[in-house]
């Protein structure tokens, strides 16, 4: 069978693009022939249709977007400008599945979040008109984001993200988001958490790896805390902030793996006046930190997965997830975690058992005492870790994931 898996962005370290190619791989494991179309896309991506105009960053959807969100009247000119720009994009998408021959669609979080309003409508006309076997993999919807709340089309917006067709099996990654899926607009889903390929060994310290901590400036006794996020508010850096704080370990260094700015340089220059004020060492690692090895005029970068294997302890004090990756990820390098009790943690995690050390929004004194054992007693750390990993492989791995996917194919 060919699938076809679309988005806006099928490139890069981000939640959607990580999952699609965990998608992907199953599916190529199972048999199937894969492609991938998007506005941005890796460069060994199968199959690859790039359609530079479906990235959410195309200036078109950008402007679209402004004309839509932050009001509450639609202004002139909206719709036409909306309407020549999903006709545009139908077209291509329609040829594109004219010429690839593609048999089921997986559409990735397009129809779900308005990042790009003129293809989400595309596409739901394409799938309504060609009644293509769709699966809609939503990983979050736009009434969980507040910058989309208040728009000047929120009809077009319900009808659309997503739609309600015959030709849809529809995906949540939690079970909140598909018991609001069925409040908001009436459709059933399938949850379908995010996943790790835990039957294949994590790697280690190698040749490439080994000077990690001399390049960073540590000594093989210092503890490195690893927050594995992007510096954002909803991620609670904070929280690991009066983690290292309270434990009044002079060995102890917060490494920060990924990039601020996303969401503004505010928050980034906060944490550096917070850092500062409780004598806390965070080493931001973002230009040490690449998707692939690679070394420039003598200066080696590293990927996060080289990190993990030197990594102490992992912080995880997010305040919302759609499931958590960096979450499942941790438990795949064997790493004891604190987590903060985000929803869909307490909800589709927490209850299967795992053994973390778990925080409700701020630091405890049991949380202190638990991560100092961690640290002290090898047999206890041990003991948690391979626990948490034979849940993950139990409940998060590619066979379940492969189970899923071929009753979603079935049903078609």
């Amino acid at each position: 069978m060919k699938i076809g898996f679309i988005s806006t962005r099928l490139a890069g370290t981000d939640g959607v693009s990580l999952e699609t190619a965990k998608w992907s791989e199953v599916a190529r494991q199972q048999g199937h022939e894969v492609y991938h179309c998007a506005g941005r896309l890796e460069e060994d991506a199968p199959n690859p249709a790039l359609i530079p105009e479906l990235h959410f960053r195309d200036a078109e959807a950008q402007a679209i977007g402004d004309m839509v969100f932050g009001r509450i009247e639609p202004p002139d000119g909206l719709m036409p400008r909306l309407e020549a720009r999903a006709e545009a994009l139908k077209a291509k998408l329609r040829g594109w599945l004219r010429e690839s021959g593609i048999d089921v669609m997986v559409v990735e979080n397009a129809l779900a979040i308005p990042m790009h309003v003129p293809l989400g409508v595309a596409l739901a006309r394409l799938i309504e008109e060609t009644r293509i076997p769709t699966i809609g993999h939503h990983h979050d919807f736009f009434w969980e984001r507040q910058r989309f709340r208040l728009n000047c089309i929120p009809e077009l917006l319900l009808e659309t993200f997503p739609p309600d067709l015959p030709s849809i099996r529809h995906v949540t990654i939690n079970s909140l988001a598909q018991r609001d899926l069925r409040f908001f607009r009436g459709l059933a889903a399938t949850v379908v958490p995010n996943v790790f390929d835990y039957d294949t060994p994590a790697p280690g310290i190698d040749e490439y790896n080994s000077d990690f901590r001399q390049a960073m400036g540590f000594s093989p006794y210092d503890l490195l805390f690893l927050q594995p996020t992007r510096v954002i508010a909803r991620k609670g850096i904070d929280i690991a902030f009066e983690l290292l704080r309270r434990l009044r370990e002079p060995r102890a260094h917060l490494l920060i793996s990924h990039q601020a700015g996303d969401e503004g340089m505010a928050y980034y220059r906060q944490l550096l006046h917070h850092a500062q004020a409780m004598n806390v060492d965070v080493h931001y690692l973002a230009r040490f930190i690449e998707e692939r090895r690679i070394v420039r005029n003598g200066r080696k970068s590293y990927t996060l997965w080289d990190v993990y294997p030197h990594a102490d302890f992992v912080t995880y004090p997010t305040l919302y997830e759609g499931f958590g990756n960096a979450l499942l990820e941790a438990i795949y390098f064997s790493r004891p975690i604190l987590v903060n009790r985000y929803s869909v943690y307490v909800a589709d995690i927490a209850p299967l058992g795992f053994d973390l050390v778990e925080v409700d929004g701020w630091i405890t004194d049991e949380a202190i005492a638990e991560v100092r054992r961690l640290l002290d007693d090898p047999e206890r750390r041990n003991e948690m870790v391979m626990h948490n990993y034979e849940l993950a492989q139990r409940h998060f791995s590619y066979r379940v994931l492969a189970r899923t996917m071929e009753e979603l194919l079935a049903s078609f």
